[in-house]
């Protein structure tokens, strides 16, 4: 019991991505740039399908819950990281630190799930057009957006109180730029082989499972493509698939290869270097790569510039 106490009223130190060197203040730079770009685009993503009639769609519905995803992650981590650098201090405590384990662990599941149903909707947009109405509507989307957000949470209860439960009786300094399982890890002084194992289980449901759907969604499209005459048909499927992939790759690949090691094969460099993938610089491509490049978004966004134009002259 004293153990458990002396846990919880004692901060941890995060010792970031900055040093005090040079370097550091120009990838300061470049981190604050992102997460201002990232807020922005995102913000600017859920106002246009909110305003835009036509762009309430299934499909926008649930790129607008992966903008709301992509803004409450950033805002997660990024502030923290620029007021430890601004501030000098490297201290958080118990509190702030499991808060910043369960709203990225819900983030993270929960656009794990978000991104497989938006590959669904591709599959049945594209595969199925005709059946689109009934299989994919708005009660389905609803219950898509719902049950990610659902799951996420859930999922992010048990693992941060399982985490915050380990005893850390030596060093508390995390050497990562969040409060972040593996990380956690890592600290304590108890075998945590089977808690793990749940990780790993985890691992298959929120990252295996979805990005297998997602592959043999977007083989099955392409594969539909093929099929159609039109090489203009082609072109634009190929590019869509294409970029949307790479974003896939750039999102489950390093948060695979994070959360289903050992803990034994982590070392912090590595373990920082994946995490910028998925927590900073995937969120900035999202908006990009999923709406800016769509034609309908950008006549929006026209709309919706020469709209405030207007009313500001008036």
């Amino acid at each position: 019991m004293g153990h458990e106490n002396h846990t919880f009223s004692n901060d941890f130190i995060l010792l970031g991505l900055f040093t005090s060197s040079q370097a550091s203040l120009v990838f300061f730079s470049f981190i604050f740039t992102i997460f201002v770009l990232t807020v922005t685009e995102n913000t600017v993503m859920i106002l246009i399908i909110h305003r835009e009639l036509r762009l309430h769609t299934p499909m926008y519905f649930l790129l607008s819950h992966l903008s709301f995803m992509d803004i409450l992650h950033i805002s997660n981590i990024v502030p923290k990281m620029i007021t430890d650098f601004l501030s000098g201090s490297k201290t958080i405590s118990f509190a702030a630190c499991g808060i910043q384990i369960f709203v990225s662990l819900t983030l993270l599941g929960g656009e794990c799930l978000l991104l497989a149903a938006m590959s669904y909707d591709r599959y049945v947009a594209i595969c199925h057009p005709l059946r689109y109405p009934m299989l994919m509507n708005d009660y389905v989307s609803v219950l898509m957006a719902g049950g990610a957000w659902f799951i996420g949470i859930i999922n992010s209860i048990v693992h941060t109180a399982y985490t915050l439960h380990f005893p850390f009786c030596g060093s508390r300094v995390i050497d990562h730029f969040f409060c972040e399982v593996p990380a956690m890890l890592v600290l304590s002084c108890v075998d945590t082989t089977r808690y793990e194992r749940g990780v790993y289980v985890s691992g298959i449901i929120f990252l295996l499972i979805p990005s297998s759907l997602i592959f043999a969604s977007y083989v099955q499209i392409l594969l539909t493509v093929l099929q159609m005459k039109s090489s203009e048909a082609w072109k634009k499927s190929f590019s869509t698939c294409f970029f949307h992939m790479i974003v896939v790759i750039m999102y489950y690949g390093p948060f695979i290869f994070t959360y289903m090691r050992p803990k034994k094969y982590h070392t912090p460099g590595q373990d920082k270097f994946l995490a910028i993938f998925y927590t900073i610089l995937t969120p900035s491509f999202n908006p990009i790569i999923y709406s800016f490049r769509n034609k309908d978004v950008l006549e929006a966004l026209k709309n919706m510039l020469k709209s405030n134009f207007v009313q500001k002259k008036q």
